[in-house]
């Protein structure tokens, strides 16, 4: 597998210059190409920036959050769980996701690797739990 660094200033400063951000990565999931990360708002209106992967290109994983998610194409994704990672092994996380996914039926794994904290990734747990299952269904 291989890595590439984003800079994220420089996708920020032209979406504020009011150009149209061009995807940083994309990948080959769909032909379209839709965009390697995806930005969900938690109910306290924080946005947390997730690494996209289809089930099968997923990583293994030290601790992460976590969303899976059912795609019917390009523009419609449906939140089918939301998580959080803690085993200590990264293979046995990335075996707890699959299983995860496919008995939920997901298609595509949303990772949020940005937490300091054990009690940090709780918080956006709790905060994408309620904005997603608890508040009025709206757009992410």
């Amino acid at each position: 597998m291989s890595a590439e660094i984003i800079q994220f200033a420089e996708f920020r400063s032209r979406r504020h210059e009011g150009g149209e951000p061009q995807p940083v990565i994309t990948s080959g999931m769909y032909p379209e190409q839709p965009p390697r990360f995806h930005f969900w708002t938690g109910a306290s209106g924080k946005r947390y920036v997730h690494t996209v992967y289809s089930l099968f290109d997923c990583p293994t994983l030290e601790d992460a959050n976590y969303i899976l998610v059912r795609r019917s194409d390009r523009s419609t994704r449906a939140v089918l769980a939301i998580g959080r990672l803690s085993n200590n092994s990264p293979s046995e996380n990335l075996a707890e996701i699959r299983q995860h996914a496919a008995a939920l039926g997901a298609d595509e794994v949303h990772v949020h690797l940005l937490a300091s904290s054990n009690q940090e990734a709780e918080a956006v747990e709790a905060d994408l739990i309620t904005a997603q299952f608890m508040n009025a269904p709206h757009s992410a």
